[in-house]
């Protein structure tokens, strides 16, 4: 998560400070409005090329939680005005020794000590509940973010890219050849497509595949270990996207002898904002790979996501930098380097 506007050194003046304590207090509805506030205005200052979350996705998503994971919420305080949120996200299938940090300071309340209060709280309470690692993540965007991390004693565990295609795509002749390309290369495969819950045909597929990410996906020295996930966690992942006012596109390869699907791809996106989408995971099964399946299913569901929403202008991920083999599909697809990230890790 992220570690966002927060300075390490205070060159700069506080006119909010006065010396008074930074308070934390657990999060409730009264305060949404400021935290909303707090989120857009640092997201805005870390990632101005995409839109925020409306006020009516980011209520949905403030409260509720991702299956298999709980969530403490804080507001830091100075002299009675919220300056800062804090989320801690707890995995509780697996992971169980982690949390993911997402500490957020507003830009008007920078160097004011809201930051470093917010971390001593999540440490603390990470001490509390019997876990050792603390992870979250800044971006090249914000240096005082990763002089923060350095300060509190994290170490760099991944270093990612986060990479943006813009849409219409520049080259769709290209685009369509390198398609047919890569079928020829898959004769015995066929394609199935869908939003939301899988069918249950496939879901236990889809739940094998989901689960593999930590274990083929590059982690740098992060403490990050296989999620396990069923059918059942699938199932509520997707029931919690569609509450929270969010669709989300898949496309799926099928070996046809088995019956299994063996690669899939997803991509995400606010229904209320639908210039924008995110992809998401991409992975083929270890057993069926030189194949181009991969480039197969990326290709077809941004066919796919586009058919079913005209508006869409540009699409953002996420890779880790290591991960050569997934940049060089999105670069050939188009997509272009926008900026860095790191997955910072505190070990206690």
């Amino acid at each position: 998560m992220l570690l966002s506007d927060i300075p390490v050194a205070p060159d700069g003046v506080c006119e909010q400070s006065d010396g008074m304590p930074i308070a934390i207090e657990p999060l409730v509805d009264r305060y949404h409005d400021e935290v909303y506030e707090i989120s857009r205005s640092a997201w805005n200052a870390d990632i101005p090329d995409i839109p925020f979350s409306s006020p009516a996705v980011f209520a949905a998503t403030l409260w509720s939680s991702w299956p298999a994971t709980t969530h403490e919420r804080y507001v830091a305080f100075l002299d009675g005005v919220a300056v800062g949120f804090l989320q801690l996200n707890l995995p509780q299938a697996d992971n169980l020794g982690n949390v993911d940090v997402n500490l957020l300071t507003a830009p008007r309340s920078r160097r004011c000590g809201a930051g470093r209060a917010m971390w001593a709280h999540a440490v603390e309470r990470t001490r509390a509940l019997g876990r050792k690692n603390l992870i979250g993540t800044t971006t090249d965007h914000s240096a005082a973010g990763g002089a923060f991390a350095v300060a509190v004693g994290a170490s760099p565990g991944l270093h990612d890219v986060r990479s943006r295609l813009d849409l219409p795509p520049p080259q769709q002749d290209r685009l369509d050849a390198l398609l047919a390309d890569s079928w020829r290369h898959a004769d015995g495969y066929r394609l199935e497509q869908w939003t939301g819950v899988p069918a249950d045909e496939f879901i236990a597929d889809v739940a094998y595949l989901d689960g593999r990410l930590f274990l083929d996906a590059p982690t740098g020295d992060l403490a990050i270990e296989p999620q396990k996930v069923d059918a059942a966690r699938v199932r509520e992942a997707e029931e919690r996207q569609f509450a929270v006012g969010r669709t989300t596109f898949h496309t799926g390869v099928v070996h046809v002898a088995t019956g299994r699907m063996i690669a899939w791809t997803m991509i995400a996106g606010d229904n209320d904002t639908p210039a924008h989408a995110w992809q998401n995971i991409t992975i083929v099964d270890p057993d069926h790979r030189g194949h181009r399946l991969g480039m197969i299913v990326k290709l077809e569901n941004l066919r796919y996501l586009r058919a079913k929403v005209p508006a869409l202008a540009a699409i953002s991920t996420f890779n880790a930098a290591a991960n050569r083999h997934m940049l060089a599909i999105n670069e050939a697809m188009g997509f272009r380097r926008v900026d860095s990230w790191i997955q910072w890790q505190l070990t206690l």
